[in-house]
């Protein structure tokens, strides 16, 4: 027998885990390395125009400077230490974090990073170094208060957002969504499954790609369906990660008669199918039956024995919650509602081909 055959599979992955291990700790390493870098340059750069009354164009110079000192040097352009600047201005006061900011890497690299056993107790100090000057960037810029700030980082590091999920997170004002969609989860799943469910979908969800004149004016359902599946990804991440989009207008046939469900998902961390009915308007409690019998059908013709009970979740414009509490009140497949908000912003490219308000009535006078 050859030696080759000798390595085990075992030995393998295993070296394969020590090898993606250390190239974490790496990555973490260099990223909270260069959090505490670009802290303390915004904080060098802070004190120089307090005390030296700079102008906004000295960094330019700065910069330039920097590259013929390092030629090839990326990452600190004129832009870029503002960036850095700003991001000393809004953290410099924060005591919990301050010294893991200001802390040296010395000899002990691993001795900056929470041990797992101590995460839960620092779980913010965790998650601020866990996220990258990028993610931090776009954060400060959005967010005043920082009790609301550290919604966003812990959720980033939780759920590792990428950039443009976080942008559309921040864009829906997640923070505010404190109170989840009113439900029936916990009486209609059990008790592992009802908490993902809770944690998986919104009360609101921000449908900015949909563009009305009036914000008070009801757009039709199929229009909004439509204007969905034309915008499928700018949904699904308003929706959050895990979904799978399985159609729309999606087709269950009962009795040898047609019914269709507005938009169908698959949920892979809940492992259930997820049925969306849109409504323009206010919630009513006879959307709650209708939405039964789909989760009925779903799950006696669709639902895989592995799978969980399907979910559904109708879309509205308003809610009122003691309505959709007593709706649901003694129906057994779990339910929610949330509402949507469109945006009431003319898109740029729209504002350029139309008259302004001014100009409109100029003309027909």
């Amino acid at each position: 027998m050859s030696q080759a055959l000798n390595i085990s599979l075992d030995f393998i992955k295993n070296i394969k885990q020590q090898i993606v291990a250390s190239r974490y700790i790496v990555a973490k390493i260099a990223n909270v390395e260069s959090l505490r870098l670009y802290f303390a340059i915004g904080k060098s750069i802070d004190e120089q125009f307090k005390e030296k009354k700079w102008g906004a164009k000295v960094l330019d110079t700065v910069s330039e400077r920097l590259q013929q000192e390092l030629p090839g040097l990326r990452g600190f352009s004129a832009s870029n230490m503002r960036k850095m600047r700003a991001f000393y201005a809004y953290w410099h006061n924060d005591k919990s974090i301050l010294p893991s900011l200001t802390d040296k890497l010395e000899n002990n690299p691993k001795a900056i990073l929470p041990s797992v056993t101590n995460k839960l107790e620092n779980e913010n100090i965790y998650s601020f170094l866990s996220i990258s000057f990028t993610h931090h960037y776009e954060i400060i810029t959005k967010i005043k208060e920082h009790k609301n700030a550290w919604f966003y980082i812990n959720k980033t590091a939780s759920e590792f957002w990428g950039v443009r999920h976080l942008r559309t997170e921040l864009k829906n004002k997640s923070h505010l969504q404190a109170k989840k969609l009113p439900n029936n989860f916990t009486k209609t799943l059990d008790n592992v499954l009802s908490n993902k469910a809770i944690r998986a979908f919104k009360d609101q969800y921000l449908l900015d790609f949909i563009n009305v004149e009036d914000a008070d004016e009801e757009i039709d359902e199929r229009v909004l369906e439509q204007e969905i599946v034309n915008n499928i990804k700018k949904f699904m991440m308003s929706l959050g990660s895990d979904f799978s989009f399985m159609g729309n207008q999606y087709r269950l046939t009962v009795d040898g008669d047609e019914y269709f469900i507005d938009l169908l998902f698959f949920h892979r961390g809940l492992q259930s199918l997820v049925a969306f009915e849109l409504k323009k308007g206010k919630f009513k409690p006879e959307y709650v039956g209708k939405m039964n019998f789909y989760l009925s059908a779903l799950d006696d013709l669709m639902k895989q024995p592995h799978e969980n009970p399907s979910i559904g979740i109708i879309l509205c414009k308003e809610k009122k919650n003691k309505k959709v509490e007593y709706s649901f009140r003694d129906f057994t497949k779990p339910m929610g509602v949330a509402v949507f908000k469109t945006t009431d912003k003319l898109p740029a490219k729209y504002k350029k081909a139309l008259p302004s308000p001014e100009e409109l009535k100029r003309l027909l006078d």
